[in-house]
């Protein structure tokens, strides 16, 4: 069967106060009233920054998201005085993906001794507010090598002790050596997300790490594919973030075959491998819901609204930007977009990214819960509130949050659809407009009633 996909892109019309210009890359100094402390200050073209100076929201936004990274960023310079750091990571650690298979992998290190697990744990991130998150986010500084993803081991001397540390259950007090004091390069951008100095590493010590033995398990067998490991591991109660953080350092798979993940491609990997796997091997087993559910979440300056319908399994994933935010900086009206599966799922990757899966997973773990499946229509609409990109969690842990809180049930889906129009500030005919989904539900004829007829 083939598997349909559609991607719907569309405008609402809204007043925005961006304005339009070009500039040229340009070293600043001074002008926003910050100790230098070894902050470099850049300027990236494009940006209305240099305009704005955080004061005149041109990028219109509530709060200059530049300035609280700025400002985050020189609380944790303040502690790094030295070419020598010595934390407690996380546990936590980083693979980039810039010049792939050649990337910069290595621990994160806070310049902090106790308790860090906060700074890397997203699944207890729900009601922190964004200087928080950001504070997390900036607090961790990267220790960084150069390693072939491919070939990850002929780097042995700093990977045997960064995979340690990803393999950890808890903090781990760890010493580095940087070639050189950790940059605090620093653009103002707000498209940015918020991330610590870094530098390359000449060195590495750790102690004390206390590796969570069911990761340790999955990495000594050399047997056991990556995908078993994956879904062993979910099923055994480890947190999906300790799993993304395992995978992306090569820790599972066949012998020979390992090899390092890119953070951001790890965390969307994990998230469809579960679901995918939760969707097909459970919630498809399951009876139907008998009545549509809406589930709703509000956080810093998102609302997420899931439609349950009473169908087989499907699903989609909404989003909605209002102008001023990160993906329709200088929109004149609200941009929409949508990307969905039909019951026997999809073969190409989800055009609207890794929120697509993190969402996915939030919907598949509450189905397998209530031992029913049915539609999945998950919707967020984005407001200027949001001043900066954290990361797909925020859409994983919120559906999650959503679904704890409970629902309202409805009879029809007109109710329902009533009352999604009641939260949401966009006119639910745009909703609907953009949805293959719902646009489903209303329009086509179950086959059941077709056949109802035909008998009566």
């Amino acid at each position: 069967m083939k598997i349909l996909r559609r991607k719907i892109l569309k405008k609402v019309k809204q007043s925005n106060l961006w304005i339009e210009h070009i500039i040229n890359d340009e070293r600043v100094a001074g002008d926003f009233n910050v100790p230098v402390m070894d902050v470099d200050i850049y300027f990236r073209g494009g940006s209305p920054c240099i305009f704005c100076r955080g004061s005149r929201m041109l990028c219109g936004k509530t709060r200059c998201s530049a300035v609280i990274r700025l400002y985050s960023l020189l609380k944790v310079k303040s502690l790094v005085n030295s070419e020598r750091v010595f934390g407690s990571s996380p546990p936590g650690v980083f693979v980039g993906r810039i010049g792939y298979p050649y990337v910069y992998a290595g621990p994160l290190i806070p310049p902090v001794i106790g308790d860090t697990s906060l700074f890397d744990m997203p699944e207890e991130w729900i009601g922190k507010s964004m200087d928080e998150i950001v504070g997390f986010r900036t607090g961790l500084i990267r220790g960084k090598f150069r390693v072939n993803v491919k070939k990850p081991f002929n780097n042995e001397q700093f990977l045997s002790r960064t995979i340690e540390i990803a393999l950890s259950r808890e903090p781990v007090d760890t010493e580095a050596l940087f070639r050189k004091k950790p940059s605090g390069r620093f653009i103002f951008d707000d498209e940015v997300q918020p991330m610590g100095p870094s530098a390359p590493l000449s060195k590495i010590e750790i102690d004390n790490a206390k590796i969570d033995h069911r990761i340790e398990k999955a990495y000594g067998d050399t047997d056991l594919k990556a995908e078993e490991a994956i879904l062993d591991l979910y099923f055994s109660g480890v947190p999906v973030s300790r799993i993304q953080r395992a995978f992306s350092v090569g820790a599972f798979g066949v012998k020979g075959q390992r090899k390092m993940v890119p953070t951001r491609w790890s965390i969307t990997a994990v998230d469809s491998t579960i679901s995918r796997r939760l969707i097909d091997d459970v919630v498809k087993e399951n009876p139907e819901i008998s009545e549509y559910r809406v589930y709703n979440f509000n956080y810093l300056g998102n609302k997420f609204v899931i439609l349950l319908t009473p169908s087989k399994w499907r699903y989609e994933w909404i989003e909605a930007w209002y102008p001023g935010t990160l993906w329709n900086p200088d929109g004149e009206g609200i941009a929409m977009g949508s990307d969905w599966e039909g019951y026997h799922g999809r073969t190409s990757y989800a055009s609207l990214g890794g929120c697509y899966y993190a969402v996915r997973l939030a919907a598949a773990e509450y189905l397998v819960r209530e031992k029913r499946q049915a539609g999945v229509i998950a919707m967020r609409e984005i407001h200027p509130s949001f001043i900066m990109p954290l990361g797909v969690w925020i859409n994983r842990e919120s559906v999650r949050e959503a679904f704890k809180q409970g629902c309202k049930s409805f009879n029809s889906l007109n109710e329902a659809l009533e009352y999604i129009g009641s939260i949401f500030s966009i006119p639910l005919e745009e909703w609907i407009k953009t949805s293959q989904l719902i646009r489903d539900e209303i329009f086509q004829e179950k086959i059941t009633k077709y056949l109802n007829l035909k008998i009566g």
